[in-house]
């Protein structure tokens, strides 16, 4: 299956009662798949191309009030016009899931794919001290999968979850296996609005507090919320690392090309590791942090001008050179490159 559209059937077989989106290149393929597929048929739900990306989060935000699996999708721009809305989700402690398929910018740019919005997702792209869970899928399956895990994690947290997509993946064709269709939600959490009902109390959900020791305690929440993210829910893969002098990392389809740059370093005769964090948050800190120490140097390889470098830096904590090299804009690295790459700043650096 293309990779958009495999990630609308998985909504489908996840459970999601609402899909509220807007199409824009490169993920129109998943509301006009869901259009096509007509859900309400086989699950009851819901799929509305609202009249724009600010409308699509606010209409996410009221099902995801009422204890429901709600879901929007978009690329780069649309992502930026819904953050107010993200924000207010997440202040409200409401589970929901936001699936960014990203193309190059900055501004409209091009509909070929970047990994550009990686300060965007993991840094809140909103305002307020506030996080998204963030997973990094690297192949279609792993898109689809990352569906029910992401439904799973925004209600066991009652936070936003990200995938974090990009165009290679959005529009490539690979084979899946897809997971049997889950249940609807039946539950009336005690935290969503169901309408007045006896023995039970009100519900007023808000992100909206106007004494600010108020809103101080709503933060000390959230962050220790965050502290118990970053304990229980960090995933990545490493390959070849155990005997590791130099790493290479990357996440998503550029992992996928770095792996095969790996390959040729090791042909090569370089000791060459890769370390591909599948959670962008929680960032897999301690995994870099313990392979530093036998490094003797890392290569990030990005397709943007270098932003997940910086957290990899915060890792290493000074243990090792840590260097970038990208390609932007949409253009995609191949896989000498970025040996070259790694020749010239880590070898020859």
């Amino acid at each position: 299956m293309k990779g958009n559209e495999a990630m609308a059937e998985a909504a489908i077989r996840a459970g999601c009662d609402a899909y509220f989106g807007y199409p824009i290149t490169p993920q129109s393929e998943i509301i006009e798949y869901l259009m096509h597929e007509n859900p309400a048929e086989r699950t009851g739900m819901v799929v509305l191309q609202a009249e724009s990306e600010i409308a699509a989060i606010n209409m996410v935000y009221g099902a995801a009030g009422c204890g429901k699996r709600a879901m929007t999708t978009s690329s780069s721009p649309g992502i930026s016009l819904k953050q107010e809305g993200l924000s207010y989700i997440a202040g409200a402690e409401l589970p929901c899931l936001i699936v960014n398929v990203v193309r190059g910018g900055p501004g409209l740019g091009t509909i070929q794919p970047s990994q550009s919005d990686y300060f965007q997702a993991v840094k809140g792209g909103g305002h307020g001290d506030y996080k998204l869970i963030v997973l990094a899928p690297a192949t279609v399956q792993e898109s689809v999968d990352y569906v029910k895990l992401g439904f799973d994690l925004a209600f066991k947290y009652r936070n936003p979850v990200m995938i974090l997509s990009d165009g290679i993946i959005g529009q490539m064709m690979e084979k899946v296996e897809l997971f049997e269709q889950q249940p609807l939600l039946t539950e009336e959490f005690e935290w969503a609005t169901v309408g007045k009902k006896p023995g039970r109390s009100s519900v007023f959900v808000t992100s909206l507090q106007l004494k600010p020791e108020e809103q101080e305690n709503v933060n000390h929440r959230l962050q220790a919320k965050y502290r118990e993210i970053e304990k229980h829910e960090v995933r990545y893969e490493s390959f070849l690392c155990d005997d590791a002098e130099y790493l290479l990392t990357a996440f998503g389809s550029c992992a996928r090309i770095t792996k095969k740059a790996q390959e040729i370093a090791r042909e090569k005769g370089y000791k060459v590791g890769l370390l591909r964090p599948q959670t962008l948050y929680p960032f897999p800190t301690v995994a870099f942090n313990k392979l530093a120490g036998q490094m003797k140097g890392i290569l990030t390889v990005e397709m943007n001008a270098g932003q997940m470098v910086e957290d990899v830096r915060l890792a290493v904590n000074g243990q090792t050179r840590v260097e970038h090299f990208g390609r932007f804009g949409g253009m995609i690295p191949d896989p000498e490159e970025i040996f070259q790459a790694f020749e010239q700043k880590i070898i020859g650096g």
